[in-house]
C-alpha cells in the first residue's frame, strides 16, 4: 500500500529496493530554505544493519504491514528455538540469529512478541525484564571491595551478571533483558 512520508512512524516497516526496514526514529525537517525532508534512522529488519537515510517531504513510500504474535517460548532444536502458538497450539521453529544475544536471558515458558511479515518471521523482542534463579556465585566479603559491591553470578540460563554482594546461590533476581542489569531481587 503506497502511502507517503508524512506517515512515517517509529516502528514503521519500509520497503526500500525489495528490502524491509524498520523506522527507529525520524524527524521532519522544514528548513527556512528550500523543500521540506524527513530524516530517518532505519535498520535492516533482516540483517539488522543501521543506516540514516533522508527522503524529501511527501514521497511515496511502500508501508508493509507486519503480524505481531505472542508466542510461548519451549526448547532450543540445535539452529532453531522452537515457540508455540498458545491460541492454535502450532510449533513454530525460529533462527536462533533473530533472537541473537538476548537467548542467554530465554528461559522455557516465556512470553515473546514474534513479528511475522507473509509468514516469515522478523524479529523476537523479550519481556523488558525475567527472573531467574542464580546457579553459581562466590560468597561476598565484606571489606574486599575494588568496585561498588558486586559481584559475578551465573544464572539458570547460563548468563553471567553482576548482582550486589548479599546475593546468594538459589535466590531468584530480576534482570534487565536489554542490558543484563540486576533490577532486584524477587520472592
Amino acid at each position: 500500500m503506497a502511502q507517503t512520508t508524512n506517515d512515517i512512524k517509529n516502528g514503521s516497516i519500509l520497503n526500500l529496493d525489495g528490502q524491509l526496514w524498520q523506522v527507529i526514529k525520524f524527524q521532519h525537517v522544514k528548513p527556512g530554505k528550500g523543500p521540506a525532508f524527513v530524516r530517518t534512522t532505519i535498520k535492516n529488519v533482516l540483517s539488522g544493519k543501521i543506516v540514516d537515510k533522508t527522503f524529501n517531504a511527501g514521497m511515496k513510500m511502500d508501508f508493509e504491514t507486519v503480524d505481531n504474535r505472542t508466542l510461548q517460548y519451549s526448547y532450543d532444536d540445535g539452529d532453531n528455538f522452537v515457540f508455540m502458538d498458545m491460541t492454535t497450539y502450532d510449533q513454530i521453529m525460529i533462527p536462533k540469529s533473530l533472537v541473537g544475544d538476548k537467548a542467554k536471558y530465554l528461559l522455557e515458558g516465556t512470553d515473546c512478541i514474534v513479528s511475522f511479515h507473509d509468514g516469515t518471521p522478523l524479529s523476537v523482542e523479550l519481556p523488558a525484564s525475567v527472573v531467574l534463579t542464580v546457579t553459581h556465585t562466590e560468597p561476598g566479603l565484606q571489606g574486599n571491595r575494588s568496585n561498588a559491591g558486586t559481584k559475578p553470578a551465573t544464572v539458570e540460563t547460563g548468563a553471567e551478571i553482576q548482582v550486589p554482594l548479599f546475593i546468594g546461590e538459589g535466590e531468584k533476581v530480576k534482570v534487565n533483558t536489554e542490558d543484563g542489569s540486576y533490577l532486584g531481587r524477587e520472592n
